[in-house]
């Protein structure tokens, strides 16, 4: 086990001790454990939707738009072309609007916050209301530790009560917090052969200030997991204008951070200055989340060794129409099973 990913273990366990929680520990990339902490789980109705697939199937969320930037829809199985590292696939399931969702709402609620969470909290309950029968949520709070408020289900109202509860105190351990809903909700995807949608959007407002685990881990995760990472960083208007007045644009090393995370997995960024821009901003992520096309693919590369395979999803006879999904996946790596030596006499 990594050093940082142990420490983080800690912190998040003593974080939330007294609670009552359950503890959930999945594989880190490198092979070592990382542990979160997570409330008893709420009772969930069945999706009104099933989809099954296999364990080893490839799976995209497109967004397909027009030279106006409006989303297209209507388009059938036979209007993308997959490709992969350069080899056209085989597309094994799609579906549109009518594969469920699983959202994970990430806030950051450390003590910078203080005097935005009324109207942060207003934002994400009416981003949460944009749901549809079967979709589901998480609520994550993101400080110095990271805890889950609700944890994945469909009971919507409890989701809101839990949303409501977010106090602003601490640090930012935007990192830890981004990388452990990551893991949970990978092993959730691991733990079920039905099809869903999977998608983070991570509101910040500013630098990461307390976390173990580095930008790299997590963008190293991100490519595995293959989720959808949409990323809303408030922007401090007097900086903006400071750089303005100087002649140059403004920079921010996390912003710039954010945004890679966000083009990698197929998301977007958004960078408001103002918090009543919040609701609007939300309102684009869930009109786009409404309109995706699943797609799934079984890779014709048959090599489990762990390499990162680039993807590219294409519009057959659509001039003008574009399409974005993740950037590529990192491959399974097979394992290696040291035999015993024979034993000699």
């Amino acid at each position: 086990m990594s050093r940082s990913i142990l420490l983080l273990a800690c912190v998040l366990v003593a974080a939330n001790a007294g609670a009552q929680a359950l503890q959930t520990t999945d594989s880190a990339p490198n092979g070592s454990t990382a542990t979160s902490t997570t409330a008893a789980p709420a009772t969930t109705s069945q999706p009104t939707a099933t989809f099954r697939s296999n364990v080893d199937i490839v799976a995209l969320n497109v967004v397909v738009t027009d030279g106006d930037q409006k989303y297209v829809s209507g388009l059938r199985p036979s209007d993308f072309a997959v490709f992969e590292d350069g080899v056209q696939q085989d597309v094994s399931f799609f579906g549109a609007s009518n594969v469920p969702l699983d959202l994970a709402i990430l806030l950051d609620t450390s003590a910078s916050m203080t005097g935005k969470m009324q109207l942060v909290q207003q934002a994400a309950i009416g981003f949460l209301e944009t749901l549809r029968p079967g979709d589901r949520a998480i609520i994550v709070d993101i400080k110095d530790a990271t805890k889950v408020m609700y944890p994945l289900g469909d009971d919507m109202e409890a989701a809101k009560k839990a949303i409501l509860t977010t106090a602003p105190r601490g640090g930012t351990a935007l990192y830890n917090g981004t990388y452990l809903t990551l893991k949970e909700m990978a092993k959730e995807r691991r733990a079920t052969s039905e099809v869903r949608r999977q998608a983070l959007v991570v509101l910040s407002d500013g630098e990461d200030t307390a976390s173990l685990v580095s930008y790299d881990d997590l963008m190293d995760l991100a490519k595995q997991s293959g989720i959808a990472i949409y990323t809303i960083t408030m922007r401090s208007k007097y900086l903006v204008t400071q750089a303005a007045t100087r002649g140059h644009s403004y920079f921010s090393q996390s912003e710039f951070g954010m945004k890679a995370l966000a083009q990698e997995t197929g998301a977007r960024s958004f960078f408001p200055t103002e918090l009543s821009e919040l609701s609007g901003v939300y309102a684009s992520i869930a009109e786009e989340l409404a309109t995706q096309y699943a797609i799934g693919y079984s890779s014709k590369n048959p090599k489990q060794d762990g390499s990162y395979r680039r993807v590219i999803v294409r519009i057959a006879d659509k001039p003008g129409i574009r399409t974005r999904t993740r950037a590529g996946y990192t491959a399974p790596r097979a394992q290696r099973i040291a035999s015993a030596a024979p034993a000699t006499h």
